[in-house]
Formats: structure tokens, sequence, C-alpha cells
């Protein structure tokens, strides 16, 4: 398959059709939405729009920098259980968003910093991105620590629905 990442204790691969019903459940449960979706459950059709568009753009040659919709779904190696999501998706007018989910039982274990490492070193690399962002909620301290790992710095503060929104980035090559 290809666009399989790994790290040494994760496989990320690109989210199927057949991920639909685990994806829903997934991205449903509170504890994963509540920064990711701004505690909103997604419809349906979101989900599968998510899959299609995910689909779509990984299915063209890598490179490019266009509106990059891309989706993994992250097990623990040799497992195949969905324990969280990482995937690239646009940011407004910004440019392009990393973002992931963590199934709370796998919090903790630092798979957050692998699995967003993994696709950030992508979208930098074969993807040929010249910058990646993200969007964290101030109160997010976790998820503003991955950003920091992951060697992103904050450029700017704009609002958001839970409140302000810090903005952060890393440019390729840096």
């Amino acid at each position: 398959m290809r666009h399989v990442l790994t790290t040494p204790r994760l496989v990320l691969r690109p989210v199927t059709r057949d991920d639909e019903d685990a994806l829903t459940v997934h991205w449903r449960a509170s504890d994963v939405r509540r920064f990711l979706f701004d505690g909103e459950v997604l419809p349906a059709e979101e989900i599968a729009e998510a899959i299609e568009d995910s689909v779509r753009s990984l299915a063209g040659p890598p490179g490019g920098a266009g509106d990059v919709a891309a989706l993994w779904v992250v097990t623990e190696a040799g497992a195949g259980t969905l324990v969280g999501t990482a995937g690239l998706r646009p940011l407004d007018d910004a440019g392009t968003e990393l973002f992931y989910s963590l199934a709370p039982e796998v919090w903790g274990k630092g798979y957050a910093t692998e699995a967003a490492g993994a696709v950030l070193e992508f979208a930098l690399g074969p993807l040929g991105l010249p910058e990646v962002l993200a969007e964290i909620d101030e109160g997010n301290t976790a998820s503003a620590a991955v950003a920091g790992r992951l060697g992103m710095t904050p450029f700017d503060v704009v609002p958001g629905l839970l409140g302000p929104m810090v903005r952060y980035r890393r440019a390729a090559g840096a």
C-alpha cells in the first residue's frame, strides 16, 4: 500500500472506505472530539467525505502544495486495531494543517509525537509542502507540547469556538 508511514512503535496506513465504522466510533468519542472538533459530533456524511478526500489526495503522485487532505489510521505495530488518526487538511486560507487524535487508553505513551511526526516529515519531505501548520486550543497543553517537540513554533493567535487558538508552523528544512 502506498504512503504507509512507520515509526518504531506505530504503523500509519492511509484510511480506506473499510475504516468508516471504526473511524466513526473513534471520532465520536467525547474525549477525542473535545479539541479535534470543538466537541461537535461529526455527521456520518462528513466522516465519509474526509475518507473520500484522503483517498483522492493520496492517489496522486507525491509532490505539489495544493489543498492536501490526507488521513492515516494509526495502529500499534503488530496490531491492526485503530488507536488513533493523523492527517493533513486545509486550514482556512492559511495553508495545510497537521492534526491527530488518539484513543484515551493510549494517551501518555508518546504516540501523538510519533504519529504526528511521521505525517509532518512526509508532508515536508516526499509531499513537498513548504510548511505545515497546527492550530491548537490555548487550553490544550498536551498538543502544544507535541508541537514543540516536533520543532513547530507559535506565530499567531486566532479566535476559536472554545477560545483563543495558537497557530504553530514548521517550514521545510527547519
